[in-house]
């Protein structure tokens, strides 16, 4: 299996770092981890890039295939060592094209390509489901004659801006059988009576404002209901796998920042008469990032492209990049923070930012134990007929 880059792939990561480079400097991204979030001029130039790469340089099925996507979230999370919100936009076009219908996707793309920002905020997750999307309590039921929706949902990005808010359901009306229960999908006005917003203090990943939606006898209009909500959890299931080749995209490149500083730094500081990169702890330490930076790559790689060719092992591969990438990435970080000594233990510096990022990461689309469930079974079925 042949993971080298080709010349298309090489270009898109060249475009996209010059991009990086010139926009994420030091002082901007702090700033701009303070007003938690980006300004509408470089979520535009994003977009612009992204979609007129495809149409100029490189082919689109090779500039929006999952491994480029992971290509352009790693060089970026590079660039700026901080989670970005690119990836999860990614994430949320991709469920929209997973559970609506061909026009209505086509137009939340024109609108993205227009504005730069994504209509509708993503609203899986619940207080008390964490990892868990089948504990999904959040439903809607026809009640007198109104359809009604009523549940809350956690960790919603960008879910006090957003003029819609793409909700997840279990929809009580459809008494079909089975082993899921019937999962609808609703793109709901952010301003409709019943819905209330609250902002979410977290450690880390401060360009993601996070809220927790109430939805408490949301009225729906049956308009509102994507056109194509059939295959519910399974194919809920098969797409989360693309948001965690996204995030680990993520893990990897803020990971590469770390190493980057730790890299610089152990190259100029001098201290007992010697550079410090020359002592041995150091040289030990730098050695194995190094090794885990090309495992986390490797596995990512793997991951992407086990999800596109729906190769046999995808979910064992997702799982066990998702179980390893975003540990292995906080352990390069808190490598870094050693290295740099009193420099990494700050606030303001990037490497500090880096690693709780990254811990965030551990925990977000699926807890390291969710990847265990998930892999433990079908590594047993691999190696049942050795």
């Amino acid at each position: 299996m042949d993971f080298a880059l080709n010349e298309d792939q090489n270009k898109l990561i060249g475009a996209f770092r010059a991009f990086g480079m010139e926009t994420f400097t030091p002082e901007r991204v702090a700033k701009w981890c303070r007003d938690q979030g980006l300004p509408d001029t470089v979520m535009k130039e994003f977009v612009d890039l992204y979609y007129d790469t495809a149409e100029d340089d490189v082919p689109a099925d090779v500039a929006h295939s999952l491994l480029s996507q992971a290509l352009i979230v790693e060089e970026l999370s590079r660039c700026a060592g901080t989670s970005l919100p690119f990836q999860t936009d990614l994430f949320n076009l991709q469920i929209m094209r997973g559970f609506a219908g061909d026009g209505e996707a086509a137009s939340i793309v024109e609108d993205y390509r227009a504005a730069g920002r994504l209509m509708f905020a993503l609203a899986i997750s619940e207080p008390d489901g964490g990892s868990d999307s089948m504990a999904m309590k959040t439903s809607c039921q026809t009640v007198d004659g109104r359809l009604l929706l009523n549940g809350r949902k956690s960790y919603v990005n960008n879910g006090e801006y957003a003029p819609y808010i793409l909700t997840a359901a279990i929809d009580r009306d459809d008494a079909g059988e089975g082993k899921y229960p019937p999962l609808s999908f609703w793109l709901i006005p952010r301003h409709a009576p019943g819905i209330n917003a609250v902002p979410i203090s977290k450690i880390g990943q401060s360009m993601l404002p996070f809220a927790l939606i109430s939805f408490d006898d949301v009225e729906l209009d049956p308009a509102w209901r994507l056109d194509d909500a059939q295959g519910g959890f399974r194919r809920l299931f098969g797409l989360l796998e693309y948001g965690r080749v996204l995030l680990c995209a993520s893990s990897l490149g803020m990971a590469q920042a770390a190493m980057d500083d730790a890299v610089e730094h152990a190259r100029s500081r001098k201290a007992f008469g010697m550079q410090v990169g020359r002592f041995q702890q150091i040289e030990t330490m730098l050695t194995d990032m190094e090794v885990r930076l090309r495992n986390m790559r490797s596995m990512v790689y793997r991951a992407a492209w086990a999800v596109e060719t729906a190769d046999d092992e995808e979910r064992l591969e997702v799982a066990l990049m998702k179980r390893y990438v975003p540990r292995a990435a906080v352990e390069v970080a808190s490598d870094a923070m050693q290295i740099l000594g009193g420099l990494g233990y700050t606030e303001g510096s990037r490497v500090s930012r880096i690693w709780e990022d990254c811990r965030g990461n551990q925990i977000a689309e699926g807890t390291d134990q969710v990847m265990v469930y998930i892999a433990a079974p079908l590594i047993m079925e691999k190696y049942r007929s050795f």
